[in-house]
């Protein structure tokens, strides 16, 4: 609880660090808005300035030496909170290297580089080494925010919901490795099924390119592509959250959250609960995806056997079982111990099924799997969720190569679909917009975890969309979603910790808050603005894209969570494959 109590001045601190770094003036407002992480020397490179009293910005080299002189492009009133913004095309500075932008009195930092979101893509998904559990976390890989062990999960109880003939209440069963979830402790099968979905749904789609990334984690020095290396940490997990049935168990849980500690000082008793269709057809999902991408691994040898067979016994569970759903509410009246914690709770299994047919017709060719792919497919392309997953069955039926004939109508099907959506978010007029991006221009944008489910995931889509059809209007409007995520938004944050003149320093993040170290733990997108509130906190009254408290308290706009990582790192490691 160490940061609550020193909230204040640590926020204080925090926005004077960032106003020497990122140019705020001296009030401690943004002025000047852009992408703080860096730009590429080809790109569009379009800032925004509060206000409507420029008319005209310059750019000065590190020398001091003036390199541009810009015009306003457009001048625009927020329908959000009726600001007034101009924007400047900066896009002409393709020289590589650090660079000033002033705007009357006010000026900030631009850097323009080859590599500009190299160092980003790459904590993107380290940030999930940091989020595993069952093993210390020594300097060589985690510096500064090295730890010990904690939640081995070798001594796991089944909890009264799971119990089963073959595994009565109070069995003991093993079930380690896998990721924290967010910022809590527990481990959710519905949550990090789909984080690896969307994380190999991108690896799928640029293999190559992730083939030739290396990240700094344990397993760097085997011939695995290390994404794929930190995605089996979880998939070991998964294995062991299926019950002898072929049904898998909602969540590893402890009753309730536990304080903000660290892993090796919680001694809460932790449970499995119910099995349920979702988390069932999630399982089944990511594990026929898996049996493909695992396959031939000499580093992960037989995972891919195992995985489809835990796959099809899942999915015919699912068949036998397809609305148990999970309901804590209830749960909680009939079973002690009482839980608490996240219900990841979805009534609806028809994006599932969706999901995990595509998957298993994929990995197996048989008729039956695409026969339920047919029945369940999606009417429109959604953007990807943890509570709607059919975008995950699109990406894998769309970018599926050599498919039988049976199979290309439905494939064509997706392909419109998802077609029809880049089309529609790329109608958007850009200079009317505030932030010159097809995200945020609606009080509808913002809601919990919008930087991942509203500007991170349309990136996503888009950038599939774009490989489909080499539109470069798509993969440019998925750049500046980027650019919005990164600051040239409504509070001038950059939402990934760790990067930037103005991350986040406090989020609400166990790990962060209780390991003695000032900085929070690298690479994590937090949820960002959220009119919602329902942390309770004081917010004040700003409008629904500022909405948004960089304190440890507010779950409602600053916590973490691997489903969000799992956006960031397709996104970003996405644009830099195709940019």
């Amino acid at each position: 609880m160490k940061k609550i109590r020193t909230i204040i001045y640590a926020a204080v601190l925090s926005q004077a660090l960032a106003a020497s770094a990122s140019g705020l003036n001296q009030s401690g407002e943004d002025v000047i808005k852009l992408n703080q992480v860096g730009y590429y020397p080809d790109q569009e490179k379009v800032v925004v300035v509060e206000g409507n009293g420029v008319s005209s910005i310059v750019v000065c080299d590190s020398n001091g030496k003036k390199v541009l002189k810009a015009k306003r492009m457009s001048l625009t009133t927020s329908p959000i909170s009726g600001k007034k913004r101009a924007s400047f095309d900066l896009s002409p500075i393709t020289k590589e290297g650090e660079y000033t932008v002033v705007a009357g009195k006010d000026k900030v930092k631009m850097t323009v580089s080859a590599d500009a979101l190299n160092d980003l893509a790459k904590a993107s998904i380290k940030s999930f080494y940091y989020q595993r559990t069952a093993m210390p976390l020594t300097k060589e890989f985690a510096g500064k925010w090295s730890r010990p062990s904690g939640h081995i999960d070798n001594k796991v109880e089944i909890h009264p919901s799971a119990a089963s003939e073959m595994r009565p209440v109070h069995t003991i069963i093993s079930s380690s490795k896998g990721w924290y979830d967010a910022g809590d402790y527990n481990k959710y099968v519905v949550n990090s099924a789909f984080s690896m979905g969307l994380m190999l749904s991108m690896y799928d789609l640029v293999p190559d390119y992730f083939k030739n990334l290396e990240i700094d984690i344990p397993e760097k020095t085997n011939t695995t592509a290390d994404l794929l290396d930190e995605n089996m940490w979880n998939l070991d997990w998964l294995f062991t959250m299926q019950d002898f049935d072929g049904g898998v168990y909602h969540k590893l849980t402890t009753p309730n959250f536990e304080s903000f500690i660290m892993p090796k000082d919680c001694k809460q008793k932790r449970y499995v609960v119910q099995k349920t269709t979702c988390a069932t057809l999630d399982f089944a999902a990511i594990m026929a995806h898996c049996a493909r991408t695992y396959e031939g691994n000499a580093d992960y040898s037989g995972v891919s056997i195992r995985a489809i067979n835990a796959a099809r016994t899942a999915y015919e569970w699912a068949k036998q079982h397809p609305s148990v759903f999970y309901r804590q509410g209830e749960m909680n009246g009939k079973y002690e111990p009482k839980v608490n914690t996240g219900a990841y709770d979805d009534m609806n299994s028809s994006d599932e099924f969706f999901w995990a047919s595509v998957e298993l017709y994929l990995s197996t060719g048989e008729k039956a799997y695409l026969d339920d792919a047919v029945k369940y497919a999606p009417k429109a392309y959604n953007s990807p969720s943890w509570g709607n997953v059919s975008a995950l069955g699109v990406f894998a039926i769309v970018n599926a190569a050599n498919l039988k004939q049976e199979a290309k109508p439905l494939q064509e099907d997706m392909k419109r679909n998802l077609c029809k959506y880049a089309e529609e978010v790329s109608a958007v007029n850009l200079k009317t917009t505030s932030f010159y991006s097809t995200y945020g221009n609606s009080a509808r944008d913002f809601y919990w975890g919008c930087n991942s489910e509203g500007c991170g995931v349309q990136g996503i889509g888009l950038l599939f969309a774009y490989k489909l059809t080499d539109n470069k209007d798509y993969l440019m409007n998925a750049m500046r979603n980027v650019d919005y995520m990164l600051g040239r938004n409504a509070t001038g944050f950059c939402y990934v910790t760790g990067f930037g003149g103005k991350s986040p320093m406090h989020p609400h993040h166990r790990l962060s808050s209780a390991d003695g170290i000032e900085e929070p733990v690298p690479g994590l997108l937090v949820g960002g603005p959220n009119p919602g509130k329902q942390d309770g906190l004081d917010y004040g009254t700003l409008p629904a894209d500022e909405c948004y408290l960089d304190q440890e308290p507010s779950y409602a706009s600053n916590e973490i969570a691997i489903n969000w990582s799992a956006t960031l790192v397709a996104l970003i490691n996405g644009v830099v494959a195709m940019k």
